[in-house]
């Protein structure tokens, strides 16, 4: 009995001892915790702090246009993608050396490329430069001879539609507000016909029309050109400005061409149509009507602040007509909507008098009233296609006019493509045979010429 109440007491004090214990050694624990420095997070590792040689071989694996893209970064990106040895690379497997040095030795014979010449002998960039020179002119050459067969009747490139796409061109429109912030709207639709072509805007995201003071039509394409990938919208690009259109006060100063029940059309010059939401002053779309007339020169040539000129074009008087005049003109004239076109036809002889020469301007008679013969007929009803994103539709007797007229050596003299409308005419048929209505189409150009039509 009393071994049994030692060994009970015996455990009551090992058990009490325990909780104390217990406690000093996690407080100690906690305490070294304390006494220990702070784990230092590591750093994140971003590609601007990786060293250069690192840097210079992730460069190497990227192609000409991603390069070109790099370099703009930081000034520390452009130096590294200027590599001569990088661009050496890229020149030499779009451009094989077309010629070897042969050095003999005793034994062998081996081939030295002309193009492995010291690297360290160029400046930094040197081969860059080489390569988007022989770029840009092997494009340019391409182009040039797609362009230079030419449609007997129209005196235009007949294969421009390929020329367009093989130079990568397209065109953009920027909308500059008053606080100067510009809008940049690609093209959102393309239409060709057989003298010009037919560009269009639409998008649900148009600044206000209010705040808008300017709006620059560019052609726009790609400094370097992979004819397997569609034109990249984020690689380098080049903008020659084509046309500049006040936007200010544009309801205003400007008359509406037509309207439907829900979009209104207004007119600028030179060939650009703005569609504005019926009773709201804001854009619904855009669409430019570009003559193919040196079409490839203006959408290329020019700056992103210059417009290119073109050459002037001085007529040949044949001075063996005792009435000093204008003889042998061929007129091309098109008139179309979308897909829909509404007359397309060549007139032929077309001549005037001394009498008929005044200020600088011609008068042309294309069709004799008293000519049946010659009076060509409108397919289908007139109306201008329109087209959004949620909507599209057609307004009434407004179209596109397309005007080509020839020289005697049958080379483009005066060429324009411009939204118009015909409007009935409040006079009466000189014809005796005919008794329906008389329509008229007035195109005024403020720097070329003024072209009045009659339909019957």
């Amino acid at each position: 009995m009393a071994a049994f109440e030692r060994l009970s007491r015996n455990t009551s004090r090992s058990f009490a001892a325990r909780p104390g214990e217990c406690s000093e050694t996690v407080n100690a624990e906690i305490k070294s915790l304390y006494r220990r420095p702070p784990i230092k997070p590591k750093p994140n590792m971003c590609i601007e702090g990786m060293p250069s040689e690192m840097l210079m071989k992730i460069f190497s694996y990227l192609d000409a246009v991603s390069l070109l893209c790099v370099a703009c970064v930081n000034k520390r990106f452009y130096h590294l993608a200027n590599d001569n040895v990088i661009w050496l690379k890229i020149y030499s497997g779009c451009f094989p050396p077309k010629r070897t040095i042969w050095k003999t030795k005793s034994v062998q014979t081996e081939t030295v490329s002309l193009s492995c010449a010291p690297i360290q002998d160029r400046k930094p960039g040197y081969w860059k430069k080489e390569y988007v020179l022989k770029q840009i002119a092997a494009i340019t050459t391409r182009v040039m001879q797609l362009v230079k067969p030419v449609d007997p009747y129209t005196g235009l490139p007949s294969r421009i539609k390929k020329a367009i796409k093989a130079s990568g061109l397209s065109w953009m429109i920027v909308l500059k507000d008053r606080n100067g912030k510009e809008h940049v709207m690609e093209q959102a639709d393309l239409s060709f016909k057989d003298t010009s072509v037919t560009i269009f805007w639409y998008s649900a995201s148009w600044p206000c029309l209010d705040i808008l003071s300017t709006l620059k039509l560019f052609g726009v394409t790609p400094l370097l050109l992979d004819q397997s990938k569609a034109p990249s919208k984020n690689g380098p690009r080049r903008r020659s400005l084509i046309a500049e259109y006040d936007l200010s006060n544009l309801t205003e100063s400007n008359v509406a061409l037509g309207a439907n029940k829900l979009v209104q059309l207004f007119s600028l010059n030179p060939g650009l149509l703005v569609g504005l939401w019926k009773g709201k002053n804001e854009i619904a779309l855009v669409m430019a009507s570009l003559h193919y007339h040196q079409l490839l020169e203006r959408s290329t040539l020019g700056s992103a602040t210059v417009q290119y000129v073109l050459p002037p074009n001085k007529p040949i008087l044949d001075d063996v007509d005792p009435e000093y005049g204008l003889h042998d003109y061929d007129l091309h004239l098109d008139m179309h909507s979308g897909s829909c076109t509404y007359l397309c036809g060549t007139f032929k002889s077309l001549f005037c008098r001394k009498g008929d020469i005044e200020n600088g301007y011609l008068r042309l008679t294309v069709v004799s009233l008293k000519d049946n013969a010659k009076h060509v007929p409108l397919i289908g009803t007139v109306g201008l296609s329109w087209e959004t994103d949620a909507f599209k539709g057609n307004v009434k007797d407004c179209y596109v006019m397309d005007v080509t007229l020839l020289d005697e050596t049958r080379k483009p003299f005066w060429c324009f493509s411009a939204p118009v409308c015909m409007e009935l005419s409040s006079k009466a048929s000189s014809l005796y045979d005919y008794m329906g209505c008389v329509y008229t189409t007035d195109y005024a150009d403020s720097e070329v010429a003024c072209v009045p039509y009659k339909f019957f």
